[in-house]
């Protein structure tokens, strides 16, 4: 391949009356550079869509985080006649950690369905290749849950710490 390479450039540089210390004014493509082409340019699409799902992690956990706050204000007589009833801190914590995560997971199942959607869409009518890996739920479903939590607590507990008494007054 080199060789016949080399024929080319030297029949090419004839062609363009190119002095042996002038510099090529043209270009080859090789297979070898196509595929280093193409692995680079895989990689910095893949970073770069790193970067934008974390961020869009950290967006709908915020988002989760928001709505729980305003369903904490809104359930305050709620939490206040469960606590006064004889739950707990802890019973109202878990009980708002379990809505949180339910809704971050609700959210996940979406995407998963999606994103499979979108996978046998394009292995089914496009030329690109497309599968979609059994660990991908898996993932998908413990990221749900680990944003779910994390961004969960501080309602929670925000919950967990009303006073019955305040939280019936409330209106």
């Amino acid at each position: 391949m080199q060789q016949a390479q080399d024929q080319a450039r030297l029949a090419t540089r004839n062609q363009h009356h190119l002095d042996y210390h002038d510099e090529d004014d043209f270009g080859m493509i090789t297979s070898e550079g196509v595929n280093e082409l193409f692995d680079n340019l895989t990689r910095v699409i893949f970073s770069v869509s790193l970067f934008v799902v974390g961020i869009s992690l950290v967006v709908g956990g915020i988002v989760i985080m928001n709505i729980m706050l305003v369903s904490v204000v809104e359930r305050t007589k709620e939490i206040g006649i469960r606590k006064a009833v004889g739950a707990r801190q802890q019973d109202v914590v878990n009980q708002f950690l379990v809505e949180s995560v339910v809704l971050c997971c609700t959210g996940g199942l979406g995407g998963i369905v999606f994103a499979w959607c979108i996978s046998w869409t394009l292995a089914r009518f496009t030329p690109l290749p497309s599968s979609f890996p059994l660990w991908a739920p898996l993932v998908a479903i413990t990221l749900s849950t680990i944003i779910g939590v994390f961004f969960g607590i501080y309602p929670a507990r925000r919950a967990g710490k009303l006073d019955p008494i305040e939280a019936l007054r409330s209106e």
